[in-house]
């Protein structure tokens, strides 16, 4: 383990300090082979596939486990779009000169060694590897069991292009040692490791914020919601109430709770049971709602659930600063969306929502690094510190003092 560790440190030197041009050239070399590649990818995932079958995986996961060629094309793409982005490292973020003549300048640099510890989706290791990569920083990788094969391959496919380009493998490397006891080991290795990204289900999340002494920036659950004020447009309302729960259920960024506002709930659940009814949603109401519509009874407890499933509990409230109240005592601080017509609404709920993400009119599905522009993400951080939301390549690196002096002393 150590021997692993430090070859990876000393991987972080050689890759922190590449030249623009030449890390673009291997995340296009990457793409590419990712492509060319695509029957052995999908061979090894078909393993995965048929632990998923054996052990009874949600549907929900298995989608996420899912390589076919068409979601290869789009982790290649995803690789191709960060290549195009500009180099974060180097960037001068301040300057300013001191009256004693010390030019002072704020400089973006790489982070260092980045672990990143995730479930179920293998696209995740090629985006991340990217990401860091783009970022000067090295990805310690390790993915959930259920999909191993499917990143060992990609890993492997990746690790080729570095060699091919002289440069060390380490740059993208899995965990050495993936059980519990192993994780458990690494997530302590400070001296190794510069920064954890745990993204994953809430008792991961829990294990590696309690146990590491690596710096962690978390990515939590995703209990996002909706809230249909009095003064929405109907037809927004729905289209994205819809969207947002049903596009695709399994992931962090789709919504959990559905809030609607009393002055128009007798108008407008019956309604929104209708649609959701052609999704097969199962909906669970509180006791005002079930008045209006006949669903099943939302427990305390269903508002704190992230189902990462085709359910969603709807609950009526008495205007904005109730759905304020309910959305900061029950989310998870991801994403939540106000849909409205009325500007002092609007502007409320944006500023007093504590949450990464703040939507008006709009979707809780854009919650991601492809559609922020950013190519891919390491994931939605939850964090307040240092980043927060889809975290990029910028989000990957950190900063150092650059002073330049000519002779200058203390006085």
């Amino acid at each position: 383990m150590q021997e692993f560790l430090q070859k990876t440190k000393d991987a972080s030197q050689i890759v922190a300090n590449l030249k623009g041009d030449i890390k673009n050239k291997v995340l296009l070399e990457m793409a590419d082979a990712l492509e060319s590649n695509s029957a052995l990818i999908i061979k090894d995932n078909e393993k995965d596939l048929i632990y998923a079958k054996e052990n009874n995986l949600s549907s929900a996961l298995v989608d996420r486990l899912l390589l076919n060629s068409d979601r290869i094309k789009s982790m290649s793409k995803a690789i191709r779009e960060i290549s195009a982005l500009k180099d974060p490292v180097g960037r001068v973020l301040d300057g300013w000169v001191l009256e004693n003549g010390l030019k002072i300048e704020k400089v973006a640099i790489a982070i260092g060694v980045v672990g990143i510890i995730y479930e179920s989706r293998p696209n995740v290791t090629s985006d991340t590897a990217a990401l860091c990569f783009k970022s000067g920083n090295v990805a310690l990788l390790k993915g959930g069991k259920e999909a191993q094969y499917s990143n060992a391959i990609i890993a492997k496919i990746l690790q080729e292009v570095l060699e091919k380009n002289s440069l060390p493998k380490e740059a993208v490397s899995l965990f050495p040692d993936s059980s519990r006891e192993g994780v458990a080991k690494i997530i302590k290795e400070d001296k190794y490791l510069d920064l954890i990204i745990p993204r994953g289900g809430e008792g991961l999340i829990k294990f590696i914020s309690q146990n590491a002494t690596v710096p962690v920036v978390k990515h939590d659950k995703g209990l996002c919601h909706a809230y249909i004020d009095c003064d929405a447009d109907t037809k927004k309302a729905i289209d994205i109430s819809i969207n947002s729960k049903t596009q695709r259920v399994g992931v962090c960024n789709a919504i959990e709770t559905l809030l609607v506002d009393k002055a128009i709930a007798i108008e407008i659940l019956p309604k929104l049971k209708d649609e959701f009814e052609k999704y097969n949603t199962e909906l669970r109401g509180c006791e005002l709602t079930r008045e209006i519509i006949n669903i099943n009874e939302a427990a305390e407890s269903d508002f704190n659930e992230e189902y990462l499933a085709n359910i969603i509990s709807i609950k009526v409230v008495d205007g904005v600063n109730k759905a304020i109240a309910h959305i900061n005592k029950y989310g998870s601080e991801h994403s939540e969306v106000i849909i409205t017509e009325n500007y002092t609404n609007a502007e409320k709920f944006l500023n007093q929502i504590d949450s990464a993400c703040v939507y008006v009119n709009a979707s809780t599905r854009f919650t991601d690094g492809g559609e922020f522009g950013f190519g891919a993400e390491v994931g939605v951080s939850t964090n307040k510190l240092h980043a927060r939301g889809p975290m990029g390549i910028n989000d990957l690196t950190t900063y150092k003092y650059k002073i330049y002096g000519d002779g200058q002393i203390r006085k």
